[in-house]
């Protein structure tokens, strides 16, 4: 009898194109992404938003590499002399022209532009982007508090219980060595029910470093709406950081025009601006706080302020210097943010009040434009090595 064998070979990288494209794609985007963080997360879309909303990002479109010949150019032949090495420049285009666009003059172009598309990210995946690497400078292990751990562990037997906790493990071997000890032989026969064991729990607690963040905001009339949207924007992600990356972080929010207060969450983002401005009144609330309810024995503390720097009076600048001074010695880092959009080459009265500070804890920063938020974001909380 013949047979008749059909050999094929399939290329079965086909089978796994998609995927890898779609792989490729992903990662591209995400690249994108990150190299534009500073630009995007200060979006007014995403500072004013509900915390749920996806973003929409301008990424450019992703084409396969290729070779390309263009016959009419009989220099682009495609060949070499076979003594080149990588990375040597075989032949320059002169620059291609853009086209018509923002600074690109009037005239119309006659060269193809560059696609982009707009790629949608939600707002919990471009703040894993933005605090993968940060965290709490100089955290420190102080005396600490018990907290109640929100999963269940099953740390403990018992010989009642419910049959949805019944070890079958357990159960398994109680029977057999009772079976051993009546002489019928080291094997699983006739459960009963004092073979059962049950695993059950009780509340587990577990011990974590507590930290304060004070949060202070400068709300006298100086502040103009740049500088109000650039303070909301850098707590906005602030705020999301702590509470995504630990679970016993305080927050006290703190405003201040010519006086101070404690106010909540809403109130520190939606109060107006109006008054005269005594920076003074913020640090002493700030300390009077730190004093009265967390003692830098047990607790890691973190002030923060944000103005455009205009204070009222010398006087008041040497007493935000020696306030400053006290909060350093019960902090572990201060941070101080100044907007400054239009002062260039000189510095403010509260910036000069604070250059003569040595403390390497003290860490300020100046901000002149929007995508000067992230690197605000990253400078003040770095997980470089602790200063002392």
């Amino acid at each position: 009898m013949d047979f008749t064998v059909s050999v094929s070979k399939q290329d079965w990288s086909l089978h796994r194109k998609g995927p890898t494209d779609q792989a490729r794609h992903n990662a591209k985007i995400k690249e994108a992404i990150k190299e534009n963080l500073g630009d995007i997360i200060a979006e007014e879309a995403i500072i004013t938003s509900d915390g749920k909303k996806i973003v929409k990002v301008p990424v450019r479109s992703l084409d396969l590499p290729r070779f390309r010949f263009d016959p009419k150019k009989s220099k682009h032949s495609g060949q070499g002399q076979g003594d080149s090495k990588v990375g040597d420049v075989l032949g320059q285009d002169p620059q291609a022209g853009q086209g018509n666009g923002p600074g690109r003059g009037k005239r119309a172009g006659d060269t193809p532009g560059v696609d982009y598309f707009d790629a949608e990210i939600e707002i919990d995946e471009l703040a894993e982007l933005v605090f993968e690497d940060l965290g709490l400078p100089n955290l420190k292990q102080k005396q600490q508090q018990e907290l109640e751990v929100e999963t269940i562990r099953f740390n403990e037997i018992r010989k009642k219980g419910i049959m949805s906790n019944l070890d079958k493990r357990r159960t398994i071997l109680e029977n057999v060595k009772r079976n051993a000890l009546t002489g019928k032989g080291a094997h699983f026969q006739d459960v009963s029910n004092d073979d059962l064991r049950f695993k059950t729990w009780e509340p587990q607690f577990k011990r974590e470093t507590s930290a304060v963040v004070i949060a202070m905001r400068d709300v006298s009339g100086s502040m103009g709406e740049f500088e109000k949207y650039i303070t909301r924007s850098f707590y906005f992600w602030m705020v999301r950081f702590l509470r995504t990356k630990y679970h016993n972080v305080k927050i006290v929010f703190i405003t201040h025009h010519t006086e101070a207060q404690e106010v909540d969450e809403q109130a520190f983002f939606e109060l107006g601006e109006s008054g005269g401005t005594r920076v003074s009144s913020a640090y002493k609330l700030a300390l009077d706080i730190v004093n009265e309810r967390y003692n830098p024995e047990r607790w890691n503390i973190y002030p923060f302020h944000f103005s455009d720097g205009d204070n009222w009076g010398d006087a008041d600048n040497r007493l935000c210097l020696e306030l400053v001074q006290q909060l350093l010695q019960r902090s572990n880092v201060f941070g101080y943010g100044e907007i400054q959009e239009y002062n260039y080459g000189s510095s403010t009265t509260l910036m000069s009040a604070f250059s003569g500070l040595s403390d390497s804890r003290f860490i300020p920063v100046v901000i002149r434009g929007k995508s000067d938020v992230y690197p605000a974001l990253r400078k003040f909380f770095s997980l470089k090595e602790a200063v002392a």
